[in-house]
């Protein structure tokens, strides 16, 4: 059974429905690399290090402080971070109920579940089906760790999922890319709008998740076996050099693509419809 991240309460109105919060991330798959030093390839450690005795501080004698003076500080413990506001700290506050294809997806950032705490099933089970029926998204506030986080609770299934948001002023605009002014002058025709849409309908498809994962992961893996075959563990590998692309390559011609696209892999797929229609 996976351990909670806290115990505490979904809250809107005057209801109050007891949860507990879990991580919804598996670790990632990520490789676990060692840092070296080339010349001799040892191992480079990190040490936590006083810096007035520059002796090493062992975990348990690490503190978290915050600098209020020039080198004076408050040690603040998981205990401060709780009585800051002790109904915040464990409560998914709702602030009002939005739909949920209104958020726009660069506000999601990281999931959790929201499991029904004891004696909490039948509240719990009422407001994820009622959600779900509406189609609504509870924008709420929360605070995990040491921040607190706009989110948006989901009915997803038969769990509620809570994502954190990150707030308007931490996202850049398209404004800021001048996106815009560099598509001055660039509307497709007609016709190029009709290839691009037959493309996207011949590669529509159901959204199936379990069939991706981290092929790049596997490829780095091979390139690690190679390279210990080669005998060449040792060996920093130079970058290749690239060959200069003529100006004339830089230029495509995406409706000749469009066309190749469609004409190469759609129609066996529309053929295929047409005899499933008939």
């Amino acid at each position: 059974m996976a351990r909670g991240l806290w115990k505490g309460a979904i809250s809107f109105g005057l209801v109050n429905v007891p949860v507990e919060l879990y991580s919804a991330q598996k670790r990632s798959a990520e490789l676990d690399l060692t840092m070296l030093d080339k010349r001799d390839l040892a191992p480079v450690g990190y040490k936590r290090v006083n810096k007035a005795s520059g002796k090493e501080v062992p975990w348990e004698d690490v503190v978290k402080g915050y600098e209020y003076e020039d080198d004076k500080y408050v040690v603040l413990s998981e205990e401060d971070f709780r009585r800051a506001n002790p109904e915040a700290a464990k409560t998914v506050d709702i602030v009002a109920f939005v739909d949920v294809r209104d958020i726009a997806p660069l506000y999601f950032d990281t999931p959790y579940y929201l499991a029904p705490g004891k004696r909490g099933e039948k509240a719990y089970a009422l407001l994820r089906d009622a959600m779900a029926k509406a189609g609504k998204a509870g924008i709420a506030t929360v605070v995990i760790r040491t921040k607190q986080y706009l989110a948006a609770l989901v009915a997803q299934g038969d769990a509620l999922v809570l994502d954190t948001l990150r707030y308007h002023k931490e996202l850049k605009t398209a404004g800021d890319l001048d996106i815009p002014e560099k598509l001055k002058g660039h509307k497709p025709t007609p016709k190029e709008l009709d290839m691009a849409l037959r493309l996207v309908d011949d590669m529509a498809g159901a959204w199936q998740p379990e069939k991706y994962h981290d092929t790049y992961h596997e490829d780095l893996l091979k390139r690690i076996e190679q390279k210990v075959k080669a005998g060449e563990t040792e060996v920093i590998t130079a970058p290749e050099k690239e060959e200069k692309r003529e100006k004339s390559a830089e230029v495509v011609d995406l409706m000749a693509l469009l066309k190749k696209s469609v004409e190469g892999g759609a129609k066996p797929k529309r053929a295929a419809r047409k005899r499933r229609a008939a």
